[in-house]
């Protein structure tokens, strides 16, 4: 099956562009995704903790769970780049229709991971008293996942819209129509019987004796 222009990806086996590449919205989020993930998994690692404790009210659970959806976050951001960046070297439509549900499926989930992740921390650091030393930095983490919540609910939606995209122009090709070459003579739909009755030449029936024109032909009666 040709998937060329199938699922928001140029037609198969043609050349990459980094410059178009860079330009795709979806390029765009996940690299600010990318840049969110870290900067959220990288404040909680470097000033989440005092004197041992989570910052986050003294609950490792929210240090350990802000560091989690940042990593994969920030890991998934990767593994779509790449897929986005091979998306025009596959022409399998089926495939490029799994890569599409994939992303959508796990953008969505994790637009909700991020939600949760923002509640969970503003929360902690809300009942946290006193506020110790790398407040801002701790803060930013929430700051930034919020914004995440945002970033990645936009790439669900362009998921979204390319998987429909995919999906009607698969209906819209109908079935593959087949033309003759040029200059190929035209061929009937239909079998011909073999042999070409209109150049036999006719042929008595057995048993005539050559009827027309003789008498010998015409039924005559029996004497007794």
């Amino acid at each position: 099956m040709d998937g060329g222009g199938v699922y928001g990806a140029e037609r198969a086996g043609g050349q990459f562009d980094p410059i178009a590449f860079i330009k795709k919205p979806q390029v765009i989020l996940r690299l600010v995704s990318w840049v969110f993930a870290i900067i959220v998994f990288g404040c909680i690692s470097a000033e989440g903790h005092y004197e041992g404790k989570c910052q986050y009210n003294g609950d490792q659970n929210a240090c350990n769970f802000g560091i989690t959806v940042g990593v994969i976050a920030f890991l998934a951001c990767m593994i779509f780049l790449v897929t986005d960046a091979v998306m025009s070297q596959i022409s399998n439509a089926e495939y490029r229709k799994y890569i599409v549900m994939a992303d959508m499926v796990f953008s969505a989930f994790w637009t909700f991971m991020w939600f949760v992740n923002f509640c969970y921390l503003a929360d902690a650091w809300r009942k946290t008293n006193p506020k110790h030393h790398g407040a801002d930095e701790v803060q930013a983490a929430i700051a930034f996942s919020f914004f995440s919540i945002i970033s990645w609910a936009a790439l669900t939606v362009l998921a979204v819209m390319r998987y429909r995209q995919g999906a009607s122009s698969a209906f819209s090709q109908g079935p593959p129509t087949y033309e003759p070459e040029p200059g190929a003579p035209a061929s009937s739909p239909y079998t011909s019987y073999p042999g070409d009755v209109s150049q036999e030449s006719y042929q008595e029936p057995p048993f005539g004796g050559g009827l027309e024109g003789n008498e010998e032909g015409q039924y005559k009666a029996p004497t007794y």
